[in-house]
């Protein structure tokens, strides 16, 4: 039995999550969730058995890089796998860089996140496919690993579209956010749609990406 802790601020999010690892109660157990990294750091001191951290990154207090570093300063066994909605060259590299074992994405399968957790275990390194790719090209070229300002564009998207890009952002599906925006899951559909069409992208976490590259969402 693993014994895990998450680390994840926005509840809709948390219980996706805790919904997943309930397929593998026989094979994890979840000792206890924080909203940000100074609750986790509190909660850590209670509960000497934790095996692996899954870890937010954006978090209110303190994120999850911040979190991770001071984490394995003060348990270095623990491993900890950081969650995210988008891939982003600077924070994978400072999650590397602070101690992070693996790196996933939310949307990520049960059966990918329980054996991403038990690999970590055995000592390997569990990446989402695209986030893999990435870590690989910052490897190959370590030098385009600096922040620059980001340009920015709006790319004729509409108020709408970018309110629901922020809820693309937080990993809201297309009826959570039709639920936050008082629209349907059909109208969720098409301004994704448009969304698509405007970046040139073909998923939501190119979608994000760009967004955030593009100073149309933080």
């Amino acid at each position: 039995m693993i014994t895990l802790a998450l680390a994840e601020d926005n509840e809709f999010l948390a219980s996706s999550l805790i919904d997943k690892l309930n397929f593998f109660a026989d094979e994890v157990k979840l000792a206890f969730r924080a909203k940000n990294g100074k609750d986790l750091l509190v909660k850590l001191e209670n509960f000497s058995n934790i095996q692996v951290i899954l870890m937010d990154i954006e978090m209110p207090i303190m994120d999850g890089i911040t979190a991770t570093q001071q984490v394995k300063e003060k348990y270095p066994d623990i491993k900890i796998i950081m969650l995210t909605v988008f891939d982003d060259d600077d924070k994978i590299f400072n999650a590397i860089k602070a101690g992070a074992m693996g790196y996933l994405l939310k949307e990520e399968s049960p059966e990918k996140l329980i054996d991403s957790i038990k690999m970590v275990i055995n000592g390997g390194a569990p990446m989402s496919a695209s986030i893999a790719a990435k870590t690989l090209q910052l490897l190959r070229n370590p030098n385009n690993i600096k922040k620059e300002q980001k340009p920015s564009e709006d790319y004729g998207l509409s108020s709408r579209e970018i309110e629901v890009l922020e809820c693309l952002k937080k990993g809201f599906d297309y009826n959570k956010t039709a639920e936050i925006l008082f629209i349907s899951p059909f109208t969720v559909r098409k301004h994704i749609e448009n969304i698509y069409r405007k970046l040139q992208v073909h998923n939501k976490i190119e979608a994000v990406q760009k967004a955030i590259n593009h100073n149309i969402i933080n």
